[in-house]
């Protein structure tokens, strides 16, 4: 997971995703793109956060793609980071008469009345990645074992500077997600519960000393934020020292903390860059990855996680029960939500090629 504000390659690269999926059509709705289909099995509602993130638009590309194999007209809409037009848009699809929702929440605690608007309707809701908050009238969570993508990129952090064969000290920064995603905490946590250990004996020090998750969110996921916080770190913090690991925990965040590492001189042959992490595997950083810059992500298949939601979707509808494979984890504040968790992928230089292109993720071409 998954509102986040890549670099400018990774925008270019969600471009050319987002011409195939306004090939489907695209009306006057703000954003709304409707798959013609075969109505069969009536329309899907999809509410995906922006289109600002190449991620979200594989999504919403994917989703559409299997709904429409499952004989489904579906009507994607993106509410570009905005909570309110999110709500707009979950409110108009609602009137339109769809069958049921899949819905990636902006801000997950927004979303309670629209919701319950739902219900009345009888119109059941996936979560789709981030979890919605607060509200009963979700019916299912369709994501990825997010503490351990947290886990993956700290054991990294580990690995990388050999603090488990005893080397140390390090300088450590820590980034976290958005404050209003259900999932940054347990990125943070998943992550901290590696590193702290080695923090509280000193093998990393952290020169900000903002360790709290509160002190290090990134509002929307934003690469620009990241940046000028990670600028006025360096400017703080590290005037005589340098940086060895930055814990960031989606892609385009780490394309900004680069920009302000590389703007203090650091990837010279002085001043290596850092270990540096992420999450998604976006084109932009897995090329960075490929450069030496960005030192590893956690790839979360896509694909798959489309499928799970649409099978939720197609079991809801024809009065099965959809598959899961957690069911006391991820309590919402109202309820606990029943969910099907799929298993994240470390991917560095060394495996990328075998993650990413072999298994048909993408293309060499791709990633050139």
């Amino acid at each position: 997971m998954r509102n986040r504000r890549a670099a400018l390659a990774a925008v270019a690269g969600a471009a050319s995703l987002a011409l195939t999926l306004t090939a489907c059509g695209q009306n006057s709705e703000g954003g709304s793109e409707e798959n013609k289909g075969d109505a069969k099995g009536g329309t899907i509602g999809i509410a995906m956060p922006t289109k600002s993130s190449e991620r979200w638009i594989s999504d919403g590309n994917n989703v559409v793609k299997d709904l429409q194999a499952k004989g489904y007209k579906t009507k994607l809409v993106y509410g570009e980071d905005e909570p309110d037009q999110q709500v707009s848009q979950i409110e108009n699809l609602i009137t339109q008469g769809v069958k049921a929702l899949i819905i990636a929440a902006i801000d997950n605690k927004s979303l309670n009345n629209v919701l319950q608007q739902a219900k009345d309707a009888g119109i059941p809701v996936i979560s789709y990645d981030r979890l919605i908050l607060g509200t009963e009238n979700v019916d299912y969570y369709a994501s990825f074992d997010n503490e351990k993508v947290g886990k993956l990129q700290a054991d990294y952090i580990v690995d990388k500077l050999g603090l488990k064969d005893g080397k140390g000290p390090f300088n450590i920064e820590l980034f976290a997600g958005s404050n209003d995603d259900n999932n940054t905490k347990y990125f943070f946590n998943g992550a901290m519960s590696v590193l702290k250990p080695y923090i509280d004996d000193k093998k990393l020090v952290v020169q900000s000393g903002q360790t709290a998750l509160n002190q290090v969110t990134t509002l929307r996921w934003d690469g620009a934020t990241a940046q000028r916080r990670m600028d006025d770190i360096l400017t703080k913090s590290y005037k005589t020292k340098k940086v060895d690991a930055v814990l960031s925990p989606y892609d385009g965040i780490s394309i900004g903390i680069l920009s302000a590492l590389k703007s203090d001189n650091y990837g010279s042959a002085s001043k290596p860059l850092p270990v540096i992490t992420g999450q998604d595997a976006e084109v932009a950083s897995v090329k960075s990855i490929k450069a030496g810059q960005q030192t590893m992500t956690v790839y979360k298949d896509l694909r798959k996680l489309a499928q799970v939601a649409t099978d939720m979707v197609d079991a809801l509808l024809n009065d099965k029960k959809p598959e899961t494979n957690d069911t006391k984890t991820y309590d919402n504040g109202s309820k606990v939500v029943p969910a099907y968790l799929l298993q994240p992928v470390s991917v560095d230089r060394t495996n990328y090629k075998q993650v990413l292109v072999d298994g048909g993720y993408y293309t060499e071409n791709d990633l050139k």
